[in-house]
């Protein structure tokens, strides 16, 4: 993280901190109150335009430094050094972009024909994208100080209780065999060879998180409440209404894919449970087996040096410049892989600040899963490298679109492996898995959303107990696993670890909609003539400036339709008919 900055006490840090206090407070004393008159004006729109672009340069540097507090708490998160750093300077960043509040519900409130006729200045119609895209929000905003408030308090407010979670979450010990693990190497467990070491790490989560049930339940009952008093004051119907609009994507084109996903449940998931439950001689698996590796598939660990030469030749021979872009996260260090006590669980691609470049942070432990986390997080990376050109404010994406690289990118070296794979019973362990990444993909997050859905609506009524959150899960769980997978005692605690329902509320079907439409998408390019590659990489380099429904048109994809979401479905039913075929 040194291209960064070298160190949390580099004395850059402290000027650039002190530069962004400073900026911000000037920002407001030479704009405030003047966007409306000055819009109107003759040249209104070359000034309105140099006020986006400080607007974004401040943007970018608050970016930096809250990227870099991010990157180094998520690195070792129950370091109290490295906590204190991360909380003083998201601190620092809430007090000074308290200043910049005024500018985007002032530029709202400018006339449409006023700031369409501004627009027509080449410099302000450069960021035509970002106010069409910001005016959407208009209906929601509220009063001046009613929006500070709500600003300077997210820090004790969801803030705080998202870095309760990380620091609990990172913290929390599991009893194995006589060594205290973290809860990355014990949820690894759940997918080793021995069925006693997946049995023994399923207890042992389930004894840790049935220990710290009252602190999670208070963190979800606390956030679940901060979010309904905000869309209560917004106006939001829905308890999803304002993750919908911050994908930018239409309430009924989600509530399609969740339709057309559960009702697919029983030709996807509860079959491929089945299936997988006869190749280890039952008829159900309990829960701790859901991702056990099949009886005939490869034994071995995949070394870090392969691990990069099948993503990168996978990506090669669809696009060098793909290749060429990610193949820089190893030469250049841009990738955390190893595990170390303390580090954030999971994986992620974080895309900074388009001054910079983006990192990934992954927990390598060599399962072909591994290679394929890898393979997903490095389509995030190319997508935010190319999506940089765009600038602070239009370089990101909507969540419906952001899983589209990563997704493709897993499919891109999933079927180069499968081409190169001669054994039967290897193709069918690689086709297993993929179905299995799939499931997890689409079933298990649209079941997530599910849950979510369910806990957000009955806390308006009150707050939930640990047993009533557990209730929930399991019916989800249930729904969406089907007969041939048994839940044991113990597992109705497991929603405990989701970052996602803490962090990104309703954030989880953006992984069913990007692999539903990764398979249509897919089939495009199976039949594509040349140039397809080409249409795809301008796809991500547009960033968050255009609709998703613009940046699909080009490839005859339309999401409103809906067999659109169940010929993306239908793939994954395809491959569950070639491991029925299989035998």
């Amino acid at each position: 993280m040194a291209d960064l900055y070298p160190a949390i006490d580099a004395p850059q840090v402290a000027a650039d901190l002190d530069r962004l206090d400073a900026e911000c407070a000037s920002f407001e004393a030479d704009f405030k109150g003047k966007l409306a008159e000055e819009a109107a004006r003759d040249g209104g729109g070359a000034w309105l335009a140099s006020a986006v672009k400080r607007y974004e340069a401040i943007e970018d540097l608050a970016g930096r430094l809250g990227s870099y507090a991010g990157l180094v708490h998520a690195g070792d998160s129950v370091d109290p050094v490295k906590s204190k750093f991360y909380g003083d300077v998201s601190e620092r960043l809430t007090a000074a972009s308290v200043h910049l509040l005024f500018f985007m519900l002032e530029l709202n409130r400018v006339d449409d024909e006023v700031l369409e006729r501004a627009m027509q200045a080449p410099e302000l119609g450069h960021y035509r994208p970002w106010i069409e895209d910001l005016r959407k929000d208009k209906p929601y905003q509220l009063e001046d100080r009613v929006e500070q408030l709500f600003h300077e308090k997210s820090q004790t407010g969801y803030g705080a209780f998202n870095r309760l979670f990380d620091q609990t979450i990172s913290g929390l010990r599991f009893k194995l065999g006589g060594k205290e693990l973290a809860i990355e190497p014990t949820l690894n467990l759940l997918q080793d060879r021995a069925p006693a070491k997946r049995k023994a790490a399923a207890e042992a989560l389930a004894k840790t998180f049935k220990a710290n049930e009252r602190t999670f339940a208070l963190i979800t009952n606390t956030l679940a409440k901060d979010k309904e008093i905000s869309d209560r004051w917004r106006g939001f119907e829905d308890v999803a209404d304002s993750r919908h609009l911050a994908n930018r994507v239409e309430r009924e084109v989600v509530d399609a894919l969740v339709a057309s996903v559960r009702g697919a449940y029983p030709r996807l998931s509860h079959r491929y449970y089945k299936l997988k439950a006869g190749w280890f001689g039952k008829k159900k698996l309990p829960h701790w087996d859901r991702n056990a590796p099949l009886p005939f598939a490869a034994t071995g660990s995949i070394a870090w040096p392969d691990a990069r030469n099948m993503v990168l030749t996978a990506y090669s021979a669809f696009s060098p410049e793909m290749a060429r872009i990610a193949e820089r996260f190893f030469t250049d260090r841009w990738i955390d892989a190893p595990v170390r006590p303390g580090k954030a669980p999971g994986a992620f691609s974080h895309p900074t600040t388009p001054s910079a470049h983006p990192y990934v942070l992954m927990n390598y432990q060599g399962k072909p899963r591994d290679v394929m986390t890898l393979a997903h997080e490095l389509g995030h990376g190319v997508h935010q490298v190319l999506a940089a050109g765009n600038g602070a404010l239009m370089a990101p994406t909507p969540l419906t679109l952001a899983e589209t690289a990563s997704v493709f990118g897993e499919m891109l070296t999933f079927r180069r492996l499968l081409a190169q794979t001669k054994s039967v019973k290897q193709r069918q362990a690689l086709l297993a898995g993929k179905v299995e990444d799939m499931i997890n993909t689409v079933v298990r997050q649209i079941a997530f959303y599910s849950f979510e859905r369910a806990i957000h609506t009955e806390r308006r009524s009150g707050e939930l107990t640990a047993q009533r959150i557990g209730e929930i899960w399991l019916s989800v769980q249930s729904e969406s696993l089907g007969p041939a997978i048994e839940i044991k005692p113990g597992y109705e605690n497991f929603w405990m670890y989701i970052p996602h329902f803490i962090h990104s509320p309703f954030y989880v079907y953006a992984y069913a909609f990007g692999d539903c439409l990764v398979n249509s998408l897919y089939a495009v390019y199976e039949h594509a003539q040349e140039g397809f590659a080409e249409r795809y990489l301008a796809m991500l380099s547009a960033g968050g400036t255009k609709h998703y429904s613009e940046l699909l048109a080009p490839f005859g994809l339309d999401a409103k339709e809906p067999s659109f979401w169940d010929g993306g479905l239908s793939v994954i039913a395809g491959m569950i008919d070639e491991l029925e075929a299989m035998g």
